[in-house]
This record gives C-alpha cells, sequence and structure tokens, in this order.
C-alpha cells in the first residue's frame, strides 16, 4: 500500500505544474473529459455531457441523464447536496445531517439505518458520487462536496458499471469543476446573508480568481468558500426518569417485580437532567473550504492539470427532532432532548491530477487522485438506557449479573463516538478513436485501492470502573475493555470507563478492471453500441470486536478476552475476490437533426462484504440455535431495460425528453438489527429478496416567449418484491435443520419470527411512486439598464417508508427494542422563488427556499432508541450579492 501511494505522490509531483482540459477556448482543442463550455439549455442552447466518455450534446445520449450548468446552479442557490435534491426527481437521500447519508436512485434502495457503525458494517454505496474523476462516496456517508466555481453537474440514471464501475450499480452523480482558462484573467466574489423562520442567521461568502501565468500556456485556477448555516432546532430542557415501561426492569423481576427502582436506589437520587446542553438553534453547520488547480499546456496536443481541494464540515447537536421527548414529554415542532454533546465533523483532501493528449488520431487520456477523508461523529444515545441491553451496563445487583446485592441503577447518560479514516487512490487510463469516423471505440484500464479504518465506541457503561480499592471492599464494579490482543488495531491500549462495546476496524478492497466501448453507425442516422467491464476486486476486513459483560469483567482492572462478545476478526481470514464481467449496448436512430429514439440494456454491480462476527442465535424448542448467523454477504446485481425519446417541438421552442425503464435488482443487500426479535444485540447484513422495478420519467425544457423559460420533470417509479426469502437453519442438531425458520423460543414461549426480508408484492424504501418538479424564470431588461429576473419553482417528494414491509412497525412503539422499525414518510412539497437584476459586473438577487415553511421528515427512525425525524431546513431567505471582475 505505501509503496502504490509513493507511486501515486511521485507521479502527481511529474504533473505538478501541469492542468487537464477545461471548458473549450478559441482554437482550442477539446479534452476527452472536459467538454466546451455551451449555452445552458434553459436559455436556448445545449448542455454538453461527458456521461459516455466523450463530449457529447445531452440530447445526443443515449440514457436519462439529467444536467445542470454552473450558471443555473448559482442561479437555483444549489451549494449544498439537499439543494440539488429539489431539482433531481428519482433521486432521493436519507441522511443524520450533512455528510451522513446514503443516495438513492430509481427507489433502489434496500433501507438506511443510521451512522452509528456504518463505516464498518454497512455495505458500499450503489449510486456513485464524483468530483471530477475521483470517486468521493462512502458507505452510508457520502461526501457532501459545496458546490461552487463548478462548470456542471451530471446526474445520470441507472446502471453505469461499464464506464464507470462497481460503485455506479444503479447510477452517478458527477460534480464537474471549472478548470484553468489560459488566456482570460477572471474573477469572481459574491456573498449571502440571511435568516431562517424560527431559527438562527446565515451567511456564506466564495470568491474565484483565474490567472494566466505564461499567456496559452499556464493558468492557475483558485476558489475559496465559508457557508454557515445558523441552527433551527432547540435542544429543549429536559429530565430522564426510569420509568416502569422500561423493559431493562426485567433484570428486578426478582426483587422489585420487574418494576423501576426507587430513586433510594438510584445514584443522584434517579435526577438526571440535559439543562446544561439546553439551547435554541441547536444544530449550526459550518461548510469551510477551497480549491486550487493548475493547468499546462505541454504542446498543440498535450496538456495536463493538478489539482487539490479541502473540505471542512462542522456540525453541532443533532438534525433529528423528537415528537415525544426523553420523558415522554410531547414536543413541539423542530425540537428534541440531547444529554449528551453531539456534533459531526467532516474534513477531505483531494490530490487529482491528469495528462490529456494524441498520438496520431488517437485521444489518450491517464487520470489519478488520491484523498483522505477523516470523520468524527458523537450522538446522544440516552434513549438506550431503556431497553435491556443498555441497562444492563448501568445496574448492579438483581439480576444483572454484576454481583448479587440489592440493585443500583447509575446514570442513564450515554453516548456514541465514531472515528473514521478514510483514504482513496484510483488511477484511470483511457484511449479512444476519432469522433467522426463511422466505428468509434474506447479502451482504459483502471485500478483503485479504498480504505476504511474505523474506531467506534458504545459509551453507556455507568457502572463504577475497579479499583484496587473497589475490588478489595467486594463491590460490584466494572474492569476496562480493550481491543482484541494480536488482532489489527487502530488505537491500541484501553478504553474509557464508559465503553461498553465497539469495534476497531479496517476494510477496504483493491480492483483493477479493463473495460471498453465501440459505437458503430450501421446508417448514418443508426447507431449501435456496445461496452463490456471486466472487473476484479480483492477484499479484507480485519480488527476486533469488544465488549464488556460481567462474565469477563466483573471486579477486575482489565477485562478478560472472552465470550462471544469479544471478537478477533483477523482470525476469520475475511478475504473474498469477486471478478466478472458486466455489460452494456444500445441501438439509437434519429430520424431528424433534432430527434433521436433509443433502447438501451445496462448491468450494474457493487461487491460484498463482511461481518464483525458469526452468532448462533433463534434458539429451537431443544435449546439447540437454529441459525449460524453469517460471516458475510455477497454481490448484488442490477439489469436495466431502457427506450426513451430525446426531440425538440413547435420550432425548438420545446425541448421534451421521455423515458421508461425496467430493471431486475436481484440478491439485494440488506442490514438487520432487531435484538427483541430474537436476532441477538448486533446488526449484521445478508442477501435477501430481488425486485422488478418499472418507471416513467419526463423532461421539459420550454422557451415559450422571448426572456421566459419553464422546466418540469416528472418521475412515475414502481418496485415489486418477487421473491420471499426466509433464513434456513443451519446449525447442526438444530430442530429445523435445512428448512426456513418461522419461530423460535425463548423463556419458554414459542414466538413467531418476523422476516427482515420483505413480503412478496410490497415496494422497496425510498421508493416514491411519484416525484417531481417545475420552475420558470422570466428575464427583461427594465430602468437604468437593470437587467431584471424573477424565477420560482415547486418540487414533490411523494410517500415513502423507511425499511421494507415486514420490518417491525414503529408506530405506537414508546420504547424501541430495535434501532430499525419501519415508520412512513408522507409526500411533501418544497417551494423557492427569487428576485433581482444584473447590472454591469454586478447581480443582486432576494431569495426564499421551502417558502411554505414544510416540517416533513425525509429520514424517520428509531436509530436512536426512540422515534426520530430529520426535517426539511425551515424557510430560509436571504439576500445575494456577487461581482464578476
Amino acid at each position: 500500500m505505501k509503496a502504490r501511494y509513493l507511486m501515486s505522490c511521485a507521479a502527481a509531483a511529474v504533473l505538478s505544474t501541469a492542468a487537464h482540459a477545461a471548458p473549450i477556448e478559441a482554437g482550442a482543442r477539446p479534452a476527452d473529459d472536459q467538454p466546451a463550455a455551451a449555452q445552458p439549455a434553459e436559455q436556448g442552447g445545449d448542455i454538453i455531457v461527458t456521461a459516455t466518455r466523450r463530449n457529447e450534446s445531452i440530447q445526443k445520449v443515449p440514457a436519462t441523464i439529467q444536467a445542470f450548468s454552473g450558471d443555473t446552479l448559482a442561479q437555483l442557490n444549489v451549494t449544498t447536496f439537499n439543494d440539488l435534491l429539489k431539482y433531481t426527481p428519482n433521486v432521493t437521500y436519507s441522511n443524520n445531517g450533512p455528510g451522513q447519508g446514503a443516495i438513492f436512485m430509481r427507489g433502489l434502495s434496500s433501507g438506511f439505518a443510521g451512522n452509528q457503525s456504518s463505516a464498518t458494517i454497512a455495505y458500499f454505496p450503489n449510486v456513485a458520487l464524483y468530483l471530477d474523476d475521483q470517486s468521493m462516496q462512502f458507505p452510508a456517508r457520502n461526501a457532501d462536496v459545496y458546490a461552487v466555481d463548478l462548470e456542471r453537474v451530471e446526474v445520470l440514471e441507472g446502471p453505469q458499471g461499464t464506464l464507470f464501475g462497481g460503485g455506479a450499480q444503479a447510477g452517478a452523480v458527477r460534480y464537474i469543476t471549472n478548470k484553468p482558462k489560459l488566456d482570460t484573467f477572471e474573477g469572481h466574489v459574491d456573498g449571502t446573508v440571511g435568516g431562517t423562520i424560527g431559527g438562527a442567521p446565515n451567511g456564506a461568502f466564495n470568491a474565484m480568481v483565474n490567472v494566466p501565468v505564461i499567456n496559452d500556456k499556464l493558468a492557475v485556477r483558485a476558489v475559496i468558500y465559508a457557508d454557515h448555516h445558523g441552527g433551527y432546532i432547540d435542544n429543549v430542557p429536559s429530565t430522564f426518569t426510569r420509568s416502569d415501561s422500561d423493559t431493562g426492569n426485567s433484570y428486578f423481576n426478582a426483587y422489585n417485580g420487574g418494576h423501576v427502582l426507587p430513586p433510594s436506589l438510584q445514584s443522584n437520587a434517579g435526577q438526571y437532567d440535559n439543562h446544561a446542553l439546553a439551547a435554541k438553534d441547536f444544530n449550526p453547520v459550518d461548510y469551510i473550504g477551497g480549491r486550487v488547480s493548475a493547468k499546462w499546456e505541454i504542446s498543440p496536443d498535450w496538456d495536463a492539470l493538478i489539482s487539490e481541494s479541502y473540505q471542512r464540515i462542522h456540525s453541532e447537536g443533532t438534525f433529528a427532532t423528537y415528537p415525544t421527548g426523553s420523558d415522554f414529554q410531547k414536543l413541539g415542532e423542530l425540537q428534541t432532548t440531547v444529554f449528551s454533546p453531539s456534533y459531526n465533523k467532516d474534513e477531505y483532501w483531494n490530490t487529482a491530477w491528469t495528462l490529456n493528449g494524441k498520438v496520431g488520431d488517437f485521444k489518450m487520456v491517464y487520470t489519478g487522485a488520491y484523498m483522505t477523508r477523516h470523520l468524527e461523529t458523537q450522538q446522544d444515545y440516552t434513549n438506550y438506557s431503556r431497553t435491556g441491553g443498555g441497562m444492563y451496563y448501568q445496574c448492579t445487583g438483581g439480576g444483572t449479573g454484576w454481583g448479587s446485592g440489592t440493585p443500583f441503577c447509575y446514570s442513564p447518560v450515554a453516548y456514541w463516538h465514531d472515528k473514521v479514516r478514510n483514504t482513496h487512490m484510483t488511477h484511470e487510463f483511457r484511449v479512444s478513436t476519432p469522433d467522426d469516423k463511422r466505428i468509434r471505440a474506447i479502451a482504459g484500464a483502471f485500478y483503485e485501492e479504498f480504505r476504511i479504518y474505523d474506531v467506534m465506541d458504545f459509551n453507556y457503561k455507568t457502572i463504577p470502573t475497579c479499583t484496587t480499592g473497589l475490588i478489595a471492599a467486594n463491590a460490584a464494579c466494572s474492569g476496562l475493555v480493550q481491543p482484541y490482543p494480536g488482532s489489527t488495531i487502530n488505537t491500541p491500549g484501553l478504553k474509557s470507563n464508559s465503553t461498553a462495546f465497539g469495534e476497531d476496524t479496517q476494510r477496504g478492497y483493491d480492483q483493477y478492471a479493463f473495460f471498453g466501448s465501440v459505437d458503430f453507425d450501421i446508417l448514418p442516422n443508426l447507431t449501435l453500441t456496445g461496452g463490456t467491464r471486466y472487473y476484479h476486486y480483492s477484499e479484507f476486513e480485519t480488527g476486533s470486536q469488544y465488549q464488556t459483560y460481567a462474565g469477563n469483567c466483573y471486579q477486575v482492572l482489565v477485562c478478560a478476552v472472552a465470550g462471544s462478545g469479544n471478537v478477533n476478526i483477523d482470525a476469520a481470514h475475511d478475504h473474498v475476490v469477486y471478478h466478472g464481467f458486466k455489460s452494456r449496448g444500445s441501438l439509437s436512430w434519429k430520424p431528424s437533426d433534432h430527434t433521436m429514439l433509443y433502447a438501451t440494456f445496462s448491468q450494474g454491480f457493487r461487491p460484498g462484504g463482511f461481518n464483525r462476527a458469526t452468532k448462533l442465535i433463534l434458539p429451537g424448542q431443544n435449546g439447540v440455535a437454529q441459525l449460524n448467523r453469517p460471516n458475510g454477504y455477497a454481490p448484488d446485481s442490477l439489469t436495466n431495460w431502457e427506450a426513451g425519446i430525446k426531440t425538440d417541438l413547435l420550432d425548438h421552442k420545446v425541448q421534451l425528453n421521455l423515458s421508461a425503464y425496467y430493471m431486475i435488482w436481484e440478491n439485494v443487500q440488506i442490514g438487520f438489527f432487531n435484538p427483541a426479535g430474537g436476532f441477538g444485540n448486533t446488526s449484521f447484513v445478508t442477501n435477501g429478496a430481488n425486485f422488478h422495478v418499472k418507471g416513467l420519467e419526463a423532461q421539459v425544457v420550454a422557451r415559450p416567449m422571448a426572456g421566459l423559460s419553464i422546466q418540469a420533470s416528472a418521475t412515475y417509479n414502481e418496485s415489486k418484491q418477487v421473491s420471499a426469502p426466509c433464513f434456513i437453519s443451519n446449525v447442526a442438531g438444530s430442530e429445523t435443520l435445512g428448512k426456513c425458520i418461522t419461530y423460535y423460543y425463548s423463556g419458554g414461549n414459542k414466538i413467531p419470527l418476523q422476516s427482515p426480508f420483505g413480503a412478496l408484492g410490497s415496494s422497496l424504501p425510498y421508493a416514491p411512486h411519484v416525484q417531481g418538479d417545475i420552475r420558470a424564470r422570466y428575464e427583461w431588461t427594465g430602468p437604468a439598464k437593470l437587467d431584471w429576473f424573477v424565477s420560482g419553482g415547486v418540487s414533490y417528494t411523494g410517500v415513502t417508508y423507511n425499511q421494507p414491509s415486514t420490518y417491525p412497525s414503529g408506530e405506537g412503539v414508546v420504547v424501541p427494542g430495535t434501532t430499525l422499525l419501519r415508520y412512513r414518510q408522507p409526500g411533501y412539497a418544497l417551494v423557492d422563488a427569487a428576485i433581482g437584476f444584473k447590472h454591469g459586473n454586478w447581480n443582486l438577487s432576494i431569495f426564499g427556499e421551502n417558502i411554505a415553511d414544510s416540517h416533513a421528515s425525509t429520514f424517520t427512525s428509531s436509530a436512536q432508541f426512540i422515534k426520530s425525524e430529520v426535517v426539511v431546513r425551515p424557510t430560509t431567505y436571504g439576500l445575494k450579492v456577487g461581482v464578476d471582475f
């Protein structure tokens, strides 16, 4: 690994005075992957995209694509991924805040489980996220790239596996940055001030400068930005009182009949509150970053680029609201009750380099990148203290196993803390034949190295930590836990006094791939395209899982390494290779200059992965476990058939794109956690059902009169489960060996098993049937030669569910026994508007977003063992002023 990194640094050093193709300048040659600047489609022109690794009009690519020019993004005030979502139907996003979510496309989701342990246990995303040619995706935490000084954003729907690899199973989102201009000095500065209804002020600033260092030979472009989003969720004062409804009271059946212990048998007389943390506008977030790139025109046929990007997101508090507070009190909108300091820190550095040129008639591109990302998240977990799992680490005596004396409970205040480092190195080489030939081909090779280093601690142990004095006094106490000795360790040493459970892991893969695509013009207006990709993943996971419990931690200074909760993952030799081919083919026909009909077949894939450990669960009547939970899970696959038409109508005043698709998603990866349902107290991933997905999409751009443009898009998506898998008993001696498990025994009682795999005919989660948006912009010249505009738009997302149909329902549940309860998320609409003018190099606008002040939930869950809702940001308004120079 170190050698490969040094090779990457050497390559970057060689190219350190360089730059790769920017938008085409006068007399310049177009780069393979950076298209000519083009007038936005909203203004009557076209957008050039590189979805096929060639520069093509979006209207000539046989696929469903949504694209936005940099000017359009600025006009719409799009800076974050949540902003972009309002204009991209068929794309949904489940998240716990900035940089803490997963992207879903065309409803291809098996659910979202939150962020705790996600770096270790979450499966890899099936939607690729790119900053130029570098992948920025991550399990459950895709990078929230700040949209500034961009040439365009491309949203490529459907499998893109042939040209973009395993991460693009369901599609890809590509952020394409502006590149240095060799012959133009230019710059831009803009600033925004504003507020949030019921929340705190907002403010943003960004500046760009482009400097030709040597005219027509060497140029540098730099951009910086800072954006403060004021908080809008109030952490209201609250108490936490242990209750008779707490499921953990079962430890005291013999002593107190399963009722809560009296205050005299609790620390601090049972009085716990969050008053020190209570505050209004509890969740501010700051984006700070910049990018600098240099382009060198080596010769008329060769140029090079190197760029460096940095971004830091720091958010405080939580973006989840609680309908019901931690002491069962009803809360108002945009309120929560948090008892532990909560925050998320997300920082990345990305170095990218590209060499672009020609040998004869062949275009050649080598591009590489190295990214380092650091994540640190802490969130409150106090509500877990009402469950049997949480109370076990906070109470002694009774039936807890922590001594046999009089029961006593300590503080319920708890939290989890996750610290992650991620590195990602990529190299790609492509060669393409001339664009004007009857037969056109692209071929290439790709290599990447992806690593995750994760230390995740659940800090909910509050029983006393052992000292020599406590042990001598025969007091109930716990030793300190540590990563499994002899395993791969990121952070050696003993864990904190409060750590009850956690993992210290490393995971990742090396991949190499070879790909090719050929276009053949059967007739001048009839083209056949075919391509394939050979991929080879070598995937691994190492490290350990650690746990404190009475059997190995009672009255000792350091916990013994014993019991199923302490796992040396290295000993499982988690290493697997996935390889194969994924292909694509399309036929496109152009009956006229401005009309294209196409049919496309494409395949997508993503790798499998590993769980932390196997575990015997679901005991039968004979006491023998029926299931040994899987140690890993296999890849899933997607096959897509798509047809569409792209055309202009009414003398080019209307641009209409229509597409229909039918997809088969097989062996779908699904995560599951349901300790109350007999599945053990840790999450795991397995393969589940097959789904058929069909849908329609329409995109319209209309220019009915001078100055007026209207854009609208809508999607209808229908997913259907077509198989009904089950957990098959795989434990020798089990009474159901080789059969579907339909029950388990607990306390001598036979309990029906609730399958996590969904029911036949049910829909996928995060798959709204209907999404759409419409927006309009009118421009005119007014008095004093001011160029005015007014714009407005509405977007709609239909009803969704957060988990598969057979997950336990969260409706009416007061104390969840799992983080994966199923909730209905109602549909919602967002309304935006703006007005402003431009005069010379200056522009000014006044805008409002979410004007109707919707508080709709985009992620309802029990991830913190209480019902929580991540709501859309309430009404924001602002004044934006910019100047070009």
